[in-house]
């Protein structure tokens, strides 16, 4: 039956045109591989990291800009940082559109703010992010963040073995106090819906998979029972857990705010200031859910785990960065934000780590919505264009011996930090990350305090780890050691080094 199923769809696609008509007015597509009828070049890509396919087609067609077909999907993949800044964010009235993920639809994520079509949606969910996340009101986060990251050194120090919860706990914390007002305290389900949901969504959230469900929409009429269908039953979980999570986490702070017991929240805030009534107002709060569920990525929490992996293969890079901080801030209390411009090493280290294994290697893709010309290449409207992080972070021009792993390459040689801040890790133009300034100071603030504490080494036997593939990638909990610096550092010596570090928030 499935063969029969796929021979009449792929039959019918085969009518299409593959191609728009040739015009001897319009200039030729990028270069890029020759496609095959139907299937483009779906068949040469590395479905688990189609990234690393798209850097070599960058040095087999010197193209900083390629064309390729995925089923009947066109991609234009942009494998420069310079060729993304002039499309991306020069010219991002014509770049600033998202594709339509068919996937987003059967996994119940078709309201994602990230997702959403350039237009009045859009710019709404902007508004709301640039109140409460714009470099300035950022830095009121700061405590939150400090004191989640100081519960996060206690957990350890009592159970390393279980060092990756801890760390989804410390990022999970940041971002629902932030967004909801909450902690993390096993009351809140909303939370963990959301992770779960994220983590679902992220997996098949390309443009590699959505074309799949795109080129053959009956799968996603066929039932969970159906020969090769198992995805369907993973689907539906995904939109039961990503519904609760949007729905549930609005209601929660309603009920907070009823009650008189809210925190200062992007949520409680808002609800608050337009003095909403969520029965006057149904597409507004609707908006309000949308940008407020939408911020739980799970990225930071992923950087942190990429940190740990790498300091436990590179122990001299730890210890570097480890003598920096002693010999800043000393050994009576932990790294501040106060630190964070006399520590240019661990600032180089945190540049690195995600320069050298990008956790959005691919990044969201955008869509034209107009024909473009850029170097004589035509690129039409309504076309995907990918921003090749993990090309961009391999430019050997600018990061020599790039498989190397080396903070030091953002230093001067007088040991301050160069001017390459690896911004575009957080996307280009207006569809760029709008917590980057949070998610920046929860990263460097774990590392740093993770760096104070503790050792991070290898265990006995310990051979390589296995990676999550998707719409990012990260390594799954792996065993290693992590063991407090000093053998006086207990837990009353970590209460006090925390006690001489309180912050208020």
């Amino acid at each position: 039956m499935i063969v029969v199923l796929v021979v009449l769809v792929t039959a019918a696609l085969a009518i299409r045109r593959f191609r728009r008509p040739s015009s001897s007015s319009r200039p030729p597509f990028p270069p890029g591989p020759t496609p095959i009828p139907i299937l483009g070049n779906v068949l040469e890509l590395d479905a688990d990291a189609p990234y690393l396919t798209y850097t070599e087609w960058a040095k087999t067609y010197a193209g900083d800009i390629l064309y390729t077909q995925v089923l009947g999907q066109k991609i234009i993949v942009l494998n420069s940082e310079e060729v993304a800044i002039e499309l991306l964010e020069k010219r991002s009235r014509k770049y600033s559109d998202r594709p339509r993920l068919a996937t987003a639809d059967l996994f119940g994520w078709e309201w994602s703010a990230p997702l959403a079509q350039y237009g009045p949606r859009f710019r709404q969910h902007r508004r709301i992010y640039h109140e409460f996340f714009r470099a300035s009101t950022s830095l009121s986060y700061r405590p939150r963040q400090l004191q989640a990251a100081h519960v996060m050194l206690t957990r350890i120090r009592e159970s390393p073995t279980q060092y990756a919860e801890h760390i989804e706990t410390f990022a999970a914390t940041v971002i629902l106090s932030v967004t909801y007002g909450c902690d993390i305290n096993g009351e809140e389900t909303f939370g963990k819906s959301l992770k779960r949901a994220m983590d679902m969504m992220l997996r098949v959230a390309t443009p590699e998979s959505a074309a799949l469900c795109a080129t053959f929409p009956l799968l996603k009429k066929l039932p969970a029972w159906f020969p090769f269908m198992g995805f369907k039953a993973e689907a539906a979980e995904c939109r039961k857990l990503a519904h609760d999570g949007l729905h549930g986490s609005y209601a929660w702070v309603r009920q907070q705010l009823d009650q008189g017991l809210a925190r200062p929240s992007l949520v409680g805030d808002t609800i608050t200031k337009h003095h909403l009534d969520d029965s006057k107002d149904p597409q507004f709060v609707q908006e309000i859910k949308e940008s407020a569920a939408s911020l739980y990525s799970g990225e930071t929490n992923s950087v942190i785990l990429i940190f740990v992996y790498f300091m436990m293969l590179n122990q001299e890079v730890q210890a570097r960065a480890q003598a920096e901080i002693d010999r800043v801030v000393g050994t009576q209390r932990l790294p501040n934000f106060e630190d964070r411009p006399a520590l240019p090493y661990v600032e180089a280290l945190l540049r690195e780590i995600l320069r050298y294994r990008p956790v959005a290697p691919i990044g969201l893709a955008h869509a034209t919505t107009e024909d473009d010309i850029y170097e004589g290449y035509y690129i039409p409207k309504g076309v995907t264009v990918m921003a090749n992080v993990w090309a961009m972070s391999r430019n050997e021009v600018k990061y020599p011996n790039p498989t190397a792993f080396l903070p030091e390459r953002f230093l001067k040689s007088d040991g301050t930090l160069n001017d390459d801040k690896f911004g575009y890790i957080f996307g280009f133009g207006r569809r760029i990350c709008p917590g980057r300034h949070l998610a920046d100071a929860s990263l460097w603030c774990a590392i740093a305090c993770i760096l104070a504490v503790f050792n991070i080494e290898k265990v006995e036997g310990f051979e390589d780890v296995k990676w999550v593939s998707g719409a990012t990638t990260y390594p799954l909990p792996f065993p290693c050691k992590i063991l407090p610096r000093g053998d006086d550092i207990d837990g009353q010596k970590l209460a006090s080094l925390i006690h001489a570090s309180r912050v208020d928030s």
